[in-house]
């Protein structure tokens, strides 16, 4: 991931909306919610959660998919692990037993799966 794309992730998720947005998202993957209901969920017009939500999906955080009438939104749980990893990429200076806490902290809320 080029530095660049991390940027464009937290920058991203530096607005309430945008965070409460992709929090909601990751709590119900890998179902995913129909735009409509994120925003009936976080209180925000629909037109503005739209534009949030275009935010998250252009920092790769967010997927898309049409269902009929609606558009489910997903958490892109790939991409944000690309993101953290790559913030600890250079770990501790060669001594990852420093670093054993952050990744157990992180291990007990994501499945060891393939994401999208």
């Amino acid at each position: 991931m080029e530095t660049s794309n991390v940027i464009e992730s937290f920058s991203a998720l530096a607005q309430e909306t945008r965070l409460e947005a992709f929090r909601l998202l990751v709590r119900h993957e890998p179902e995913g919610l129909p735009a409509g209901e994120i925003a009936r969920q976080l209180s925000v017009p629909h037109a503005t959660m739209s534009a949030h939500l275009a935010v998250l999906s252009r920092a790769g955080l967010a997927a898309s998919q049409r269902q009929g009438r609606s558009i489910i939104y997903r958490a892109n749980l790939k991409h944000m692990q690309e993101a953290i990893r790559f913030l600890v990429r250079d770990c501790c200076g060669g001594h990852p037993e420093v670093c054993g806490p952050l990744g157990m902290s992180l291990s007990d809320c994501i499945p060891d799966q393939e994401t999208r």
